[in-house]
């Protein structure tokens, strides 16, 4: 793999990016490792441009990244209940790159933003109330039970001292 980044690094330098362009798209379409380069691109890339976002003083470009991550973790989470089925499509992985470097596409045609604002802010918006509420349920179980557990704890944890006595 590194061997395959290296040689990247070389046809940009040297002018043939779009050599670059066939070797990816011809190694995600029939390479054993297409998956784990799917990943690269949808990951390695944003996390390094969402650190320089946060070190500028720019709000703008953290609130595209920042954007972009909310639709990757969507994305994630549909593709886990998902992808038992689409590994099994040809070129799936093509597809998942091309669809998360859509959403990292600088300008107006930014997949994220273009996602974020017509599909996942309007829902947000309509549902997030409802959303609170049970997360708020939730949590506050969670605090009771978590406070349970550490009383019985306590309680056997000194049944056990006197009984060593």
């Amino acid at each position: 793999m590194p061997q395959v980044i290296l040689l990247l690094l070389r046809l940009q330098k040297s002018g043939l990016r779009e050599g670059a362009a066939t070797l990816l798209s011809l190694y995600l379409l029939f390479g054993y490792g297409a998956p784990l380069l799917c990943s690269l691109i949808g990951f390695a890339y944003p996390a390094y441009a969402s650190i320089k976002a946060i070190e500028s003083p720019s709000k703008e470009d953290d609130t595209v990244w920042l954007t972009y991550w909310v639709v990757y973790g969507l994305f994630g989470l549909a593709e886990f209940f998902s992808d038992l089925l689409l590994s099994w499509f040809p070129f799936y992985y093509a597809g998942k790159c091309a669809f998360l470097l859509f959403c990292m596409a600088p300008g107006p045609w930014n997949g994220a933003h273009m996602l974020y604002h017509r599909i996942i802010r309007p829902l947000f918006l309509k549902h997030h109330e409802a959303v609170d509420s049970i997360v708020s349920d939730i949590s506050g179980r969670a605090l009771d039970v978590a406070a349970g557990m550490t009383k019985d704890a306590g309680k056997v944890s000194v049944n056990q001292l006197q009984k060593a006595k």
